[in-house]
């Protein structure tokens, strides 16, 4: 099983937990699962010795917190198939007496530790598991009573393994005293798994190795969820490791010319556009437009709504002269709504490499970036994982586009919730301004970091089964501030 010098890797039977174990587990070492109750420990063994099986490796499960019905529960839940797997109940002595001798209920701390070890070293005497799970070592600690000889029994036991090519994790929980690293300092390895409260929604879930012996794995908090199924682990993305090449970095237009003149002849594929303004006056739509462009070149684009509903996006697209449900037929567009208090970043950024690596996507909208913002504003480092997304995106040669409501409508008082123009290559302007009695709207190129760009500013009108945008407003003053003064001769307005 075990290659001279090199220890072979076990798959987890979790892909995600063997992305960031860059292939898995090291064989024939111990390792301990810590997390907190309902963290998903028990599911992750039972994948681990599902994962074995299937490779022809006989597997123990050895159980001194659930009972043999309460782990069937658990499979049962999933759709697991358990009946191969060994399951050996630890009883006590006192619970192995019969008849009216027989206990239905003790404390830990009456039973004697080291009766409780001889019968799980005389089981493991008899078994030829090459997978072994513990469930859990909690109950050991109180058996012992005393840290030192708690800590004698685990170097035992884990003494025991050496030269039987065993792969073991100890499960853990964390509801003693936390600081206590006992075992994290005797395994081989370390994993944490957490499941951390939120102010709204359900609460989010994370894992993280803590350590690995003479091995490669990739550090941080994944986020995670505990599915029909298993476990669910999405990888904390590093866009470093996503460089493809042939990457093709041509003009994406917008089927608009004064739009295309804005930008110097459109955007350039692979760069991340944000488009920022107040309420209502076009962002989405002119999004929308490069998303049509990019289709009707046989490019595939998908639009996360966290704002509206499909129905909604449609209606306003129809509106407008831009056949969605025409490419939504073809499976060229996609329009997915996206619930973001029940997300995690990390299962959106799951979703999006699915979409780029597996569906060939071309062009990606947020609409909007406010949406996701707000409702993962408890998370932290989220602008740092935005940043690696759009990192990654612009890596894959994915064009994005991130849709940003300011507060306010017109006045110079108009603010953004979060400053993330930095982060774009592209920065699209949008306003409102008053003139003759109305209300008007403009739009402007402030930034384009791959080349020039037109520097005026333009007047934008949405009107049913059309899109204008004028000449530039050379006549005007103060467009920006939403009070504009008018110095010239004519009126240049559409």
């Amino acid at each position: 099983m075990a290659k001279t010098g090199v220890k072979a890797r076990l798959l987890t039977g979790v892909a995600g937990l063997d992305d960031i174990l860059h292939g898995g587990l090291p064989a024939g070492h111990v390792y301990l699962i810590e997390g907190d109750p309902g963290s998903g420990k028990t599911t992750l063994g039972i994948q681990f010795l599902l994962a074995g099986l299937v490779n022809g490796e006989p597997a123990l499960y050895v159980t001194l917190a659930e009972s043999r019905e309460e782990l069937q529960a658990v499979a049962d839940s999933h759709a697991f198939d358990i009946s191969k797997i060994e399951i050996f109940e630890v009883q006590p002595p006192e619970l192995d007496q019969k008849g009216a001798d027989q206990y239905t209920v003790f404390h830990p701390s009456e039973v004697e530790l080291v009766d409780v070890m001889q019968s799980i070293l005389s089981k493991l005497e008899k078994t030829k598991a090459v997978r072994i799970v513990f469930d859990s070592m909690s109950e050991i600690r109180m058996l012992a009573r005393d840290p030192l000889r708690y800590r004698r029994q685990i170097l035992s036991l884990k003494q025991f393994f050496v030269g039987r090519e065993c792969t073991v994790l100890l499960l853990d929980d964390r509801t003693g005293d936390r600081s206590d690293t006992q075992l994290q300092s005797i395994c081989h390895g370390a994993i944490r798994m957490e499941a951390l409260p939120r102010e709204f929604g359900p609460q989010r879930r994370q894992i993280q190795v803590l350590k690995l012996r003479a091995s490669q794995f990739r550090g941080g908090a994944h986020d995670y969820e505990i599915e029909q199924g298993g476990l669910q682990i999405f990888p904390r993305l590093i866009s470093a490791e996503h460089r493809p090449e042939n990457i093709d970095r041509s003009e994406l237009p917008s089927g608009i010319a004064q739009l295309d003149a804005l930008f110097g002849g459109g955007v350039s594929r692979g760069s991340t556009s944000l488009f920022i303004g107040p309420a209502g006056c076009g962002k989405s739509t002119i999004a929308t437009k490069f998303m049509q462009s990019a289709a009707d070149r046989g490019e595939r684009g998908i639009m996360f709504a966290c704002d509206e509903t499909v129905e909604s996006v449609l209606t306003r697209s129809r509106g407008l002269g831009i056949p969605l449900e025409r490419y939504c037929n073809k499976k060229t567009v996609q329009i997915q709504e996206l619930h973001p208090a029940d997300l995690s970043p990390g299962e959106f950024i799951a979703q999006v490499r699915s979409d780029v690596e597996e569906k060939d996507c071309r062009v990606l909208i947020i609409d909007s970036l406010n949406g996701l913002l707000n409702a993962m504003q408890g998370e932290h480092a989220m602008m740092v994982q935005l940043h690696e997304l759009l990192s990654y995106l612009s890596h894959m040669g994915v064009t994005t586009f991130m849709v940003m409501a300011q507060t306010g409508v017109v006045g110079t008082q108009m603010g953004a919730p979060i400053d993330v123009s930095y982060l774009a290559d592209n920065v699209l302007l949008f306003r409102y301004f008053e003139t003759q009695g109305g209300v008007r709207q403009a739009i402007s190129v402030l930034k384009r970091r791959s080349g020039p760009h037109e520097r005026s500013i333009r007047e934008l009108r949405l009107s049913p089964q059309k899109i204008e945008i004028g000449e530039p407003l050379r006549q005007f003053e103060g467009i920006l501030t939403g009070v504009p003064r008018f110095v010239g001769d004519s009126k240049p307005l559409l």
